[in-house]
């Protein structure tokens, strides 16, 4: 199971790509509050990607689910430093043995001193197109649309998706 975060859900919306989810080998779900926050917050702030995520809901892309209060939940709750969106999405894929899909650095720090696994949106694009799922000039221009829309990536990151995209390409 694959549990979005905000921010792939908002850059993959914001450049017209969460088609790429339907291509993905698991069930891929959105904690209630990460919907409550790129759909309804993003609907009332009028961005136009938080109708693009309520259409990807509403067409079963992706399943909406509720967060379950465990021990787990309490102590990352009590993280300052973590969002009520974060922590749904620790706690959702702790609680299915899934991979919380999240670029934010902190959340995957305390993921993986919590065990839990991650993977980034740059993860899920490069696997599509190692898969042959996408083709890697679509991956490549996937990610510098998002880059253009202000997904941030930094440069050493940015050198190392455009050199596995080239190897896939080989």
């Amino acid at each position: 199971m694959w549990v979005f975060d905000a921010t792939p859900l908002i850059y993959l919306a914001k450049v017209d790509r969460l088609d790429l989810v339907d291509a993905l080998d698991q069930q891929c779900v959105v904690p209630e509050l990460v919907c409550e926050e790129v759909v309804e917050d993003g609907l009332d702030e009028g961005y136009p990607d938080a109708r693009r995520i309520e259409h990807a809901v509403e067409n079963g892309l992706l399943e909406v689910i509720d967060v379950q209060q465990t021990e787990l939940f309490d102590r990352l709750r009590a993280n300052e430093n973590l969002s009520d969106a974060d922590v749904a999405v620790l706690i959702c894929a702790a609680a299915h043995d899934g991979v919380a899909v999240m670029d934010e650095a902190y959340g995957r720090d305390v993921a993986d001193v919590e065990g839990i696994t991650t993977r980034g949106t740059a993860y899920l694009v490069l696997s599509l197109a190692k898969s042959g799922a996408i083709d890697v000039s679509e991956a490549r221009s996937t990610i510098d649309a998002m880059v253009e829309k202000g997904w941030y990536c930094s440069p050493s990151v940015y050198t190392k998706i455009v050199q596995k995209l080239d190897s896939i390409d080989d």
